[in-house]
């Protein structure tokens, strides 16, 4: 059996939600962003934005630490 999961703004490879740009799920302007975790990294800085937020701390806008300290 397999699954899939198929976007109602993909048409021809392409996103109609965010200018017709190449669909990339979970780039900026896309349904799931920032609703899901991506094994991209990158596309899980929204994400980690709103669990900050959520926990009391405030995210970096670069690289998603806490009150912008670093380790």
């Amino acid at each position: 059996m397999s699954g899939s999961w198929g976007c109602p703004h993909e048409l021809n490879d392409l996103c109609s939600k965010v200018n017709n740009l190449p669909c990339d799920p979970g780039m900026k302007g896309c349904v799931l962003y920032g609703r899901f975790v991506f094994a991209d990294d990158e596309k899980n800085v929204r994400l980690r934005q709103k669990q900050a937020r959520s926990d009391g701390t405030a995210a970096g806008p670069d690289t998603g630490t806490a009150n912008g300290s670093e380790e």
